[in-house]
């Protein structure tokens, strides 16, 4: 009961502290337009929401009319966008705010004659798409990838101010090729063995939908002659080492008494022995049942050892070199059996079924192994995003 006291106080503070009128007093002035607009739609005739409403308003117009003044007087082009922002406040202001219009306050009707926004709000589209087309032109002339992927979002408000502008399409493609880094990856093989391309390309399928962002796009094929890589990911396999075929062999005796008939209990004249119901009294024979078991664990194992550098090409420079290894094992336990089957137990039985594997081929089991390594260059690759920008 205490805790549901502590919450309704709780909510009674933080619902005062959101009213219109808080929000007013804080000079908040559209979040008080909001509030205060919901509650009329309710409650029309809410004398308080009203009054803060048409404060609210008032304020809320004229500051951002002198704003927009004093940017014109200003007379930077840059600041077109911002005058564009406030026309459409402006507009958005008096869409919500008619929505409750006409009010009644004191014997007096409150209404808003309306502004028509829409010639302002045009004009600077126009204006900020200009500046913004100039600027990104401006950017270009640096002819760095930062430069022209400033210029692309440049572009981008031109197309979203001014869909048709000039040749807009393709500064956009232009500034997004000129400003996207190319990086390649690939497989260096240092190692004894002459690797197929199967293996190389089985390597390379690192999914580069994870890798590539808004500005990083990676390959593992240079198909284009015309692209000028940023960035140099080499993947450098350096050793790799397959351990001899291995047959370790374990041999175990298992014993199991099991019955073997049974015999008479005699007396000591030779006479077989009753009980008290007049049955003859017998004996139960054991033998020992006798069974070597020889179990065959083969093994081989292959590794791979190397390291992945990242290079940037212009200027060339190191950024990283991390190792990297893996392993795979082939592993196969079989068994046979001498003597009498009988002495085994079920478990023991199902392993003896079970025959010998003939051992997979070096190139295989390197295969195999790849599939490893390619989840140890994929976790290096995201780990050192941060080196390709």
């Amino acid at each position: 009961m205490k805790r549901l006291s502590y919450l309704f106080i709780l909510i009674l503070v933080l619902s005062g502290c959101g009213s219109s009128k808080k929000q007013m007093q804080r000079g908040n002035y559209d979040a008080a337009i909001d509030k205060s607009v919901k509650k009329l739609r309710k409650d029309p005739g809410s004398e308080d929401d009203i009054m803060v409403l048409e404060r609210s308003y008032q304020i809320a117009n004229e500051q951002d009319l002198e704003r927009i003044k004093f940017l014109k007087m200003d007379g930077n082009p840059n600041t077109w966008e911002e005058i564009l922002n406030y026309y459409v406040r402006l507009k958005n202001r008096q869409t919500l705010v008619r929505t409750v219009l006409p009010l009644q306050l004191n014997n007096r009707t409150i209404n808003y004659d309306y502004i028509d926004y829409d010639s302002e709000i045009i004009e600077a589209k126009h204006k900020a798409a200009e500046y913004f087309f100039a600027h990104g032109q401006k950017l270009m002339e640096s002819n760095t990838k930062e430069a022209y992927r400033q210029a692309h979002y440049e572009f981008l408000k031109v197309k979203q101010y001014w869909g048709d502008y000039e040749n807009i399409d393709q500064l956009i493609a232009e500034t997004k090729y000129n400003g996207m880094s190319q990086v390649l990856v690939t497989v260096e093989n240092s190692t004894q063995f002459n690797l197929s391309q199967e293996f190389e390309d089985d390597l390379l399928a690192i999914n580069h939908q994870n890798l590539n962002s808004e500005w990083v796009e990676y390959h593992t094929r240079h198909l284009d002659e015309n692209i000028e890589y940023d960035y140099l990911v080499y993947i450098n396999l350096k050793n790799i080492s397959v351990s001899p075929e291995s047959i370790k062999d374990t041999d175990r005796i298992i014993k199991r008494e099991v019955e073997d008939g049974f015999e008479y209990v005699l007396d000591q004249n030779g006479n077989v022995m009753k009980d008290s119901l007049g049955n003859d009294i017998k004996l139960k024979k054991y033998k020992t049942l006798t069974c070597t078991v020889i179990e065959s664990l083969q093994q081989k194992a292959v590794r791979i050892d190397g390291d992945v550098e990242i290079f940037q090409t212009n200027p060339q420079n190191l950024l990283k070199k991390d190792p990297i290894g893996a392993e795979t094992l082939f592993e196969h336990l079989s068994a046979r059996a001498i003597g009498d089957l009988g002495a085994l137990s079920a478990e023991t039985m199902e392993l003896v079924e079970i025959e010998p594997l003939p051992f997979p081929p070096d190139f295989d089991m390197i295969l195999q192994c790849s599939e490893t390594l390619k989840l140890a260059i994929r976790d290096i690759l995201r780990r050192n995003r941060r080196y390709i920008n």
